[in-house]
């Protein structure tokens, strides 16, 4: 799958997702580029947006959007908080579904 990471994760999480292509929204050259923005011009190119970001499902209707989201609940978006649902993370991406938003993790973020 090809996966963007918001710029609210860390970079170094790309090498932990084995078997699927990862860019930054900085890399893609989206720094700063708000959700509904970025999911337009994510979604001719992407099959996944993974962020940490809550409330993106209630500011911008994503059904509307041709991209999976994914959003992850941790306790921070740092790396270490991270990791931990990587398996997982890896485990249900095969169920994400475009126009849908996945969310899972047990963190209180």
């Amino acid at each position: 799958m090809r996966i963007l990471l918001d710029e609210c994760l860390p970079k170094r999480l790309k090498i932990f997702l084995i078997g699927h292509e990862c860019t930054t929204a900085p890399e893609a050259g989206w720094a700063g580029i708000k959700n509904g923005k970025l999911l337009q011009l994510a979604e001719p190119l992407f099959d996944v947006f993974l962020t940490v970001d809550r409330n993106l499902s209630f500011q911008n209707p994503t059904p509307r959007f041709k991209i999976a989201v994914v959003v992850l609940k941790c306790k921070s978006n740092r790396l270490d908080d991270l990791k931990p649902l990587v398996p997982e993370l890896l485990e249900k991406l095969p169920m994400a579904k475009r126009g849908e938003v996945l969310l899972f993790g047990g963190g209180s973020r």
